[in-house]
């Protein structure tokens, strides 16, 4: 709404504006990108974000906290399809095989990948942070990507979600408990669930171990034995959900939860499933999957 006004009234409005006392101050960049939000004007569409987010379940769902942070006017998340129905916080989700986003920069590329990668404001991407000649070649392109480390290093001696916590606090205003949630509507019910596989022979336990505590369990409820497409074949009756989102809803029923040092283990314990998190050579303080409801035991071989 504009106002009327005299020039005398403007005239003494302004000089007592200029009369209000200033000091110069050094504001860090930093802070400047952080609260961009409250201190510029936006477009008509406001603040576009990619986010681009390779990687195994396990790694991916640590990352979840980060990635919410990174929510503006509109986002959108490429990852694998495996990992694509776990993402609920975006305008958008694509797998990453199906951009052509390998291709960039190559004549087979798909018609349209660079028009659709300028569309955005900012291209945040854990995709190809380790490859020089695709930071190289998107930079020489004028793409707005800035790329964030894939892994915490050895050593690091801080949670993978905290260190991606971390990673982004420089880009996005963010309150975080760092816990990875992902909601399901589900009622509880009467049944254990043992994972007993993950990407790696030698972090999983026993399975004979797995099957004598299957027997001591169903002293109190039913045990049901999951397993994905690529887990070796089992003797129990299995049950099989290549869907994430459709897997998650049905442990999110159970009672209980079991399982290796595995990304089924992590979406356990984000759908707030009491989890018993077996680790073995890899190290909990860093990949523990997070939860009220979590506890992890360790085991040596042998």
């Amino acid at each position: 709404m504009l106002f009327a006004c005299s020039a005398a009234v403007f005239l003494r409005f302004f000089t007592s504006v200029l009369s209000i006392g200033y000091s110069r101050v050094s504001v860090h960049v930093l802070w400047i990108k952080r609260c961009y939000r409250f201190l510029f004007w936006h477009t008509e569409n406001g603040m576009r974000r990619l986010v681009i987010r390779p990687g195994a379940i396990g790694d991916f769902i640590v990352s979840l906290p980060a990635l919410e942070c990174l929510k503006t006017d509109y986002l959108e998340v490429w990852t694998s399809a495996a990992n694509a129905p776990l993402v609920c916080f975006a305008e958008r989700v694509c797998a990453l095989s199906n951009t052509g986003l390998d291709l960039l920069g190559i004549e087979d590329a798909p018609a349209g990948l660079l028009d659709r990668l300028g569309r955005f404001d900012s291209i945040i991407s854990w995709y190809g942070a380790n490859r020089p000649e695709f930071r190289g070649l998107v930079a020489g392109l004028g793409l707005p990507f800035t790329f964030l480390t894939a892994l915490p290093p050895d050593g690091a001696g801080v949670h993978a979600t905290d260190f991606y916590l971390a990673q982004v606090r420089d880009l996005a205003c963010c309150e975080s408990d760092g816990a990875p949630r992902i909601r399901c509507e589900v009622k509880r019910g009467n049944y254990a669930v043992i994972h007993p596989f993950s990407g790696s022979l030698r972090k999983n336990w026993p399975l004979e171990r797995f099957r004598a505590l299957a027997r001591q369990l169903e002293r109190a409820m039913p045990v049901r034995w999951c397993a994905g497409r690529e887990d070796p074949p089992l003797d129990e009756p299995v049950t099989r959900i290549d869907d994430l989102y459709e897997l998650a809803q049905w442990l999110a029923g159970a009672r209980l939860y079991i399982g290796n040092d595995s990304g089924i283990t992590h979406l356990a314990a984000a759908v707030g499933t009491p989890v018993l998190a077996l680790f073995g050579p890899t190290d909990p303080a860093v990949w523990a999957p997070r939860g009220a409801h979590v506890r992890v035991a360790r085991w040596t071989a042998g």
